[in-house]
């Protein structure tokens, strides 16, 4: 495997506008650390409003050419940058490890799970259809189209800084949209060396462009102001994002939005606990509990309570703390020192109100910003966490008794992206996809992301789909036109 400091060489530092690499305007910069010591990884451009302006520019220029390519042409571009992608597999999982701290094997999940974007929508950028008809009356011709929404603007959030890049930029390729990606501050290296590989694979200039920026309100409203752009794209948390969408709302963007969510974990009676504990370890701390899709509220019936609590104690307990590249860790750092404020927090709540520690829940003596996984029980109405995102490894066990309750707990949120449910009753089951408020849903399975699918929430949680058929609908408008044929 490539070396930490050799890996780190590769990595452009600049802005990428118009097909080259800048600097930001007054030679700006920002560190990036590694949250496991605190240590600088890399200083990269900072861009300021006037950078924000030149991608706007850059991206408006060449979306008339762009819209005009071959599908084909473009969704060669993507399978390209798939395979490129494979050959260079460790260089990714371990930038994303360094600079946001998740496991290594969790990394390399991430690649593989991010690249099947790039390879899904080079398949989807020859199959965007239309249809063509008689009209009822007899009169005439009806043909509908489909055609590229315009320069778009891409908000990625510093949790999965791959996925969420290839997401959001592979369906705009493929539909034939330019766009400006911003990274989040945190995390910009994966999408620097992302947007390098896409230069590689022979995407031509002003197609993407990157601005990293420690300013993103005042760069973001620069860009979403601008009367040339057509689309937003963001994926971060409901606060953000509703200030957003008062932002697009000047220009009537077309908006897709990933918000934040408060997945409920239900676990009934009849449920193979073996499976459900298994299920509850994915669903609640990949990529460290730090997931909109994260299981934040595991509601266990009674009957079975104590037991499920015992065995995600024993397995909580095991796991192993440590930096993201160490053998065998599977708690690595959290993205900075307020995310474990934040979680420690919310321990500290629970307690108060008459929650049980039953493993971790203690903030370590040691350098980075470490938090243990944590399990607690006995969590009560009214604790902060029972609304709140948690985004952290802290697991919160809540009993119920019969399954009016349990419906009546898991929709008791504004957020509704993801819901898991536990239970060898068919007939339960397809009852929940009904009464659960929630875009998706995993039944009898702890991790349910596939590019194939339709990602997605209700309430709080956003507006819009990525990934699937949905997601390059997402980046194009429908054109209908009428034909006389007397």
């Amino acid at each position: 495997m490539i070396s930490e400091a050799d890996l780190l060489a590769k990595v452009p530092r600049g802005l990428y506008i118009d097909g080259a690499w800048i600097d930001a305007d007054g030679g700006r910069t920002l560190a990036v650390s590694d949250p496991s010591t605190g240590r600088t990884l890399a200083d990269v451009a900072d861009a300021s409003v006037a950078d924000g302006r030149r991608a706007m520019d850059a991206a408006a220029n060449a979306q008339a050419e762009w819209a005009a390519t071959a599908p084909r042409a473009r969704g060669e571009i993507l399978r390209r940058a798939f395979d490129l992608m494979q050959q260079r597999a460790d260089e990714f999982a371990l930038l994303m490890t360094l600079e946001m701290g998740k496991p290594l094997a969790e990394a390399r999940g991430e690649v593989t799970y991010g690249g099947e974007f790039l390879r899904w929508f080079s398949e989807e950028a020859v199959r965007i259809s239309g249809r063509f008809g008689q009209n009822p009356e007899g009169t005439g011709r009806i043909v509908v189209s489909h055609a590229p929404v315009g320069p778009s603007f891409l908000i990625t959030p510093w949790n999965f800084p791959l996925a969420m890049a290839t997401r959001k930029i592979a369906p705009a390729i493929a539909a034939g949209c330019t766009s400006i990606i911003k990274p989040a501050a945190l995390t910009p290296l994966t999408t620097l060396l992302f947007v390098a590989l896409l230069e590689e694979a022979g995407l031509p200039k002003g197609v993407v462009n990157v601005v990293t920026t420690s300013e993103s309100g005042a760069v973001s409203g620069e860009i979403i102001a601008d009367p040339r752009l057509r689309k937003l794209s963001f994926t971060g948390s409901t606060a953000v994002g509703r200030t957003l969408m008062k932002q697009a709302a000047d220009g009537i963007l077309r908006t897709s939005m990933e918000l934040g969510g408060n997945a409920p974990f239900l676990v009934f009676g009849d449920a193979d606990l073996d499976k459900a504990v298994d299920g509850v370890m994915l669903a609640k701390f990949r990529n460290i509990g730090q997931a909109c899709t994260a299981a934040n509220r595991i509601l266990v019936q009674s009957d079975v309570v104590e037991e499920f609590s015992r065995r995600v104690t024993e397995r909580v307990a095991a796991m192993r703390m440590g930096r993201g590249t160490e053998e065998g860790v599977q708690i690595g750092p959290l993205v900075d020192d307020k995310a474990v404020a934040g979680s420690h927090e919310l321990v500290e709540d629970a307690v108060a109100r008459g929650a049980t520690v039953t493993t971790g829940g203690q903030l370590p003596d040691r350098e980075g910003s470490f938090y243990p996984a944590t399990v607690l029980t006995g969590v009560t109405a009214g604790t902060r966490l029972l609304s709140e995102e948690i985004f952290g490894p802290v697991l919160a066990i809540v009993p119920f008794d019969t399954e009016d309750e349990a419906v009546e707990l898991a929709n008791a949120t504004e957020y509704g992206l993801v819901s898991y449910v536990y239970t060898q009753d068919l007939n339960r089951g397809m009852r929940m996809i009904d009464r659960l408020e929630t875009g998706m849903m995993g039944l009898n399975a702890g991790v349910i992301s596939n590019a194939a699918a339709p990602f997605g929430g209700v309430k709080q949680s956003g507006i819009g789909r990525e990934g699937s058929l949905e997601g390059i609908d997402e980046y194009l408008t429908t054109k209908y036109t009428f034909i006389p044929t007397t």
